[in-house]
């Protein structure tokens, strides 16, 4: 009860970088293995998983890999700025951004890739907040980004789609 209390959205973020830790532990509540048999933090819809969480810091993108729990190098390059059209998103020290593997999904109908996507990262931006309630941490969850040039940027495939954008850092 004391963490959904505290669960609110924040706009504001100090500077100070996030340790490998926090950003470790933040990444196993949101989408991590939690079962034996793969199942994860967050429901998925048929337990499809189509959610990816690339990592934004000032050392690069990297994507999370949930069954080794580490991170995957993707670019060295500091990217934060392409994540969303606010300002905040350049100097926070983390933006997630959830993209939907929607080939996963087999012959659904878009209307039911798009519902599904939506709420898969939901499921995880909530994890991501609630964690950030139990850590004194801020946390917003973001649809404003313009998704053409970061899907290039990222060298995504056809079939993935940019849903969501989370940023998290110390509440300023």
């Amino acid at each position: 009860m004391q963490v959904l209390n505290s669960r609110q959205s924040v706009r504001s973020f100090a500077p100070t970088p996030l340790s490998f830790q926090d950003i470790s532990n933040l990444l196993w509540a949101a989408f991590g293995i939690n079962r034996e048999d793969g199942k994860r933090t967050a429901p998925s819809s048929r337990n499809i998983q189509d959610i990816d969480i690339y990592v934004f810091i000032p050392d690069g993108v990297f994507l999370y890999n949930a069954k080794e729990n580490k991170l995957v190098p993707i670019s060295s390059e500091d990217l934060r700025g392409m994540t969303g059209t606010q300002d905040y998103v350049k100097s926070a020290p983390l933006n997630l951004v959830y993209i939907s593997d929607q080939s996963k999904m087999g012959k659904a109908s878009s209307e039911d890739k798009y519902i599904t996507s939506g709420a898969d990262a939901g499921f995880i931006a909530q994890n991501v907040y609630l964690y950030c309630a139990s850590q004194n941490l801020g946390a917003v969850v973001r649809a404003s980004v313009d998704k053409k040039p970061l899907f290039s940027k990222l060298n995504l495939k056809q079939g993935q789609v940019i849903v969501l954008t989370q940023t998290v850092g110390y509440k300023q």
